[in-house]
């Protein structure tokens, strides 16, 4: 039993003027027993809590920044009128922000007997992963409003926050490269490494490289090869979910930033024709996600990478590679998505890296902190000086780990989280135009 704020109001004003109308106990105990009479009798025409029934629809996904609505029918099957305020509880982080009407998570019910009620909340969730209620608070009150029942029901409810997916506004310019590669939109040119794709007639200006003699002996005119990027190449995502991916950039982690890049990547190679497996590592495979059709290669990479989260582990780079082997024996992109920090590159990654390149390419990007270029350009007060100084030793090291990766065979990207998707595109398509995958 629950007593209200209507209750605790009566009793001091009823205390007030019985003891200035009758100034003795008599009256006093007379007036509690009535208040405690009516409260018991408000008690026990308030609908019964137990016997409710609810069940849950609407969203079970939403992207990151989006709104979900998730609705709760109540219904009484008791004899009595509902007069209730139900409590449907959510993490902080999905920001309740009401329902349709405009009310808060806290709803009004007023449900009669052997009906049924539907109320909406509404979230927008802060952060990705799985979001969950599990327990509904319900508080019946009497006709009176003096007294009221309370208790709760478990209805579980999941909603998956999904990754944005902000970098697809770079989608349609990346395409539009990618069908001059394919050559759609402009003439097909002979590429190191490419794939031999049909012939036509020279024209002034033809590399001479790519006249077909047998073929000009046939006909009447020169004939000429044309070429296309090679298709149905294999691309493995590898995100590092250790320590570094855990540090924030602005005011989300760089594992959020990379994940939105892998996912501009792999749209872009699926159009392409090539296949794109996910792997994600620390200390252990965090995440795996192989042999996808190219329909059902974004769904599922999104469901894959909405719960992951940043483990405060140093990876093991070893581990790593040996993984990366196995999971793909055969030639393929490796796009390591990892920080540059000198120490567990050069200590980590370095020394196991020439296994890995002796087999396959790989392209390394890289989460760079815009506030270091800020730093960097801090002038005007001692403060700023040492800023300045902090950021240019910083900017320093990533370029020469950056440079000593280079001389391993690795291509690196360094971008910050804004450009790094389109960066991290244009990388990939250079090296698919020079067959080099």
């Amino acid at each position: 039993m629950a007593l209200t704020g209507r209750t605790a109001l009566i009793a001091a004003v009823g205390a007030l003027l019985t003891g200035l109308l009758l100034p003795n106990w008599t009256g006093i105990v007379a007036f509690n027993s009535l208040l405690a009479l009516a409260i018991l009798c408000d008690l026990a025409l308030a609908a019964p809590v137990r016997t409710l029934q609810f069940t849950r629809t609407g969203d079970t996904s939403v992207r990151l920044g989006e709104q979900a609505q998730v609705h709760l029918t109540a219904a009484n099957p008791s004899a009595r009128p509902l007069r209730a305020q139900l409590r449907d509880a959510w993490p902080p982080s999905c920001r309740q922000t009401g329902t349709a009407d405009g009310t808060a998570s806290r709803h009004r019910l007023s449900i009669p007997p052997g009906e049924r009620s539907r109320v909406t909340t509404v979230l927008l969730p802060s952060r990705r992963g799985d979001q969950a209620s599990e327990r509904v608070t319900i508080r019946s009150f009497g006709p009176l409003g003096l007294a009221a029942r309370q208790g709760y029901h478990r209805i579980p409810w999941t909603v998956r926050v999904l990754p944005p997916f902000t970098s697809r506004k770079h989608l349609p310019s990346k395409l539009a490269r990618l069908r001059e590669l394919d050559g759609r939109t402009s003439v097909l040119t002979r590429g190191e490494g490419t794939e031999f794709d049909s012939l036509r007639e020279y024209v002034p200006g033809d590399d001479t490289r790519s006249i077909d003699w047998r073929a000009t002996a046939r006909r009447s005119s020169v004939a000429v090869r044309t070429w296309r990027p090679e298709r149905d190449r294999r691309i493995l995502l590898v995100l590092d979910t250790g320590r570094t991916s855990a540090g924030r950039v602005g005011d989300a982690p760089r594992l959020d930033a990379a994940m939105d890049a892998a996912l501009l990547l792999a749209t872009l190679a699926t159009r392409a024709g090539d296949r794109v497996d996910l792997l994600a590592y620390d200390r252990r495979i965090r995440a795996s996600l192989q042999g996808r059709a190219a329909g059902d290669l974004l769904p599922a990479l999104v469901n894959v990478l909405a719960p992951l989260e940043p483990e405060l582990v140093e990876t093991d780079a070893r581990g790593l590679v040996a993984t990366v082997l196995r999971v793909a024996p055969r030639r393929s992109l490796i796009v390591l998505i990892t920080g540059l920090d000198a120490a567990p590159v050069e200590e980590g990654l370095l020394p196991v890296l020439p296994q890995l390149t002796h087999r396959h390419p790989v392209l390394l990007a890289s989460v760079a902190d815009p506030r270091i270029e800020e730093m960097a350009a801090a002038r005007g007060s001692l403060d700023g000086v040492y800023e300045a100084a902090a950021g240019a030793h910083a900017r320093s090291e990533r370029r020469h780990t950056a440079e000593r990766l280079a001389r391993h065979g690795v291509r690196v990207v360094d971008a910050t989280p804004d450009e790094l998707p389109a960066a991290l595109a244009d990388a990939y398509l250079t090296l698919k135009a020079a067959g080099r995958l």
